[in-house]
């Protein structure tokens, strides 16, 4: 199952939460080390002083190729997880990524902890977990009610050779008509 871990840079637990899902065996997106070699992106990539920007200069820099590229980044990673985790406390951009992936239908958990100011939109995500054997037992949830093809056991990690989409809930495209068949 591929998760993907929307959070803070300034967060100190959210490469726990990274390592410990790793070690369930879970397919992580960490946007601080998005790839080997790759440590994340950082807005002092584009201009050291990126703090001191006018408006007008933000809205350019979004369109600087390093920018871009962290961003396409990030969102297939996000389009292609299975479940977001929301690691509290976090800032802006993971609300918008955990937000983004609430409307696109994939499940969603909010971590928190200690002194995490009440937000009543948090309704919106599919659970809330304060510990790890919380996260870890809605996580084991979401892996069994993960679809898989009722012909070839293909599931949203592991599509059919080619790729395939769902025609039902337990039937891919490629299978229709083997299952067309079988009903005859």
């Amino acid at each position: 199952m591929k998760i993907y871990v929307a959070s803070s840079w300034r967060n100190t637990i959210q490469p726990k939460i990274v390592a410990l899902l790793r070690d369930q065996d879970y397919e992580v997106y960490d946007f601080k080390n998005p790839k080997p070699g790759n440590t994340g992106f950082h807005w002092s990539e584009i201009d050291p002083n990126w703090k001191q920007w006018t408006p007008d200069q933000f809205k350019m820099n979004l369109k600087h190729e390093i920018a871009l590229n962290s961003f396409y980044s990030d969102m297939r990673a996000l389009e292609d997880c299975n479940v977001c985790v929301l690691v509290l406390p976090c800032g802006r951009s993971a609300h918008l990524e955990a937000g983004w992936a609430i409307g696109a239908g994939k499940p969603t958990i909010i971590f928190l902890q200690d002194n995490i100011e009440p937000e009543l939109m948090y309704l919106m995500a599919m659970f809330i977990c304060t510990d790890t054997q919380d996260l870890l037992s809605k996580l084991a949830e979401l892996k069994n009610d993960i679809r898989r093809c009722r012909v070839c056991g293909c599931t949203d990690d592991n599509a059919c050779l080619g790729g395939c989409y769902w025609v039902e809930e337990d039937l891919c495209s490629k299978c229709v008509s083997v299952s067309e068949r079988d009903d005859d």
